[in-house]
């Protein structure tokens, strides 16, 4: 199996470390015959916008989500949870996504960079605990019902916003889990959402 990890901007490096620890084929596209060729695709944490218009100039803004509507398995984490959203709040004018989770995100939920913080959290598909690192991160607002929940957190009493969520062929997460050593999330896109990757073109 091939894994892309879009390399137009954010962390893509951190994505091929931990894709590769996780003994796949992780190459880094930025081309359409790139996106052509892979069976799965991880969008990066960055700046959601900067991306978008990449994605854009570089001419493979409609093939990634030609791909994605297709049933291409996608994880976004950060940035990649926004450009996966089909609503998003508190948007730039105009800014596009690649859509296909019937979800509403809200960019940068949580504060600005100086709000970045971590924490101890519970994932379902986990048996363990792991750290969640959060910068400028989004927040779900509401889900749709073909969207699982994976994780929530709560920013104040009694209000959860959820910050990893699956449907079908798409995973994504607010925080960034390669920025850290523990490979689990991306273990879990690997053996759970691809398994059944012979179904998709």
């Amino acid at each position: 199996m091939k894994v892309g990890v879009l390399a137009l901007q954010g962390d893509v490096r951190e994505h091929l470390f931990a894709l590769n620890e996780c003994e796949v084929n992780a190459i880094p596209v930025r081309r359409a015959a790139e996106i052509a060729s892979i069976d799965a695709l991880v969008i990066p944490g960055g700046e959601s916008t900067t991306i978008a218009h990449l994605a854009q100039t570089f001419d493979i803004f409609d093939p990634i989500q030609e791909r994605i509507q297709n049933g291409m398995p996608t994880y976004g984490s950060c940035a990649g949870m926004i450009l996966l959203a089909d609503r998003v709040l508190d948007a730039t004018q105009g800014q596009k996504t690649f859509g296909g989770l019937d979800i509403t995100v809200r960019r940068n939920a949580f504060g600005r960079q100086v709000d970045s913080f971590e924490l101890d959290l519970n994932m379902e598909g986990l048996h363990e605990m792991m750290r969640a690192v959060f910068i400028r991160a989004p927040w779900v607002e509401q889900v749709g019902s073909g969207v699982e929940i994976l994780a929530s957190v709560f920013p104040s009493e009694n209000v959860s916003h959820a910050v990893a969520v699956r449907q079908g062929a798409l995973l994504a997460t607010s925080f960034h889990p390669e920025l850290t050593s523990d490979n689990r999330i991306h273990r879990y896109f690997i053996e759970e959402v691809c398994k059944e990757i012979s179904k998709f073109g």
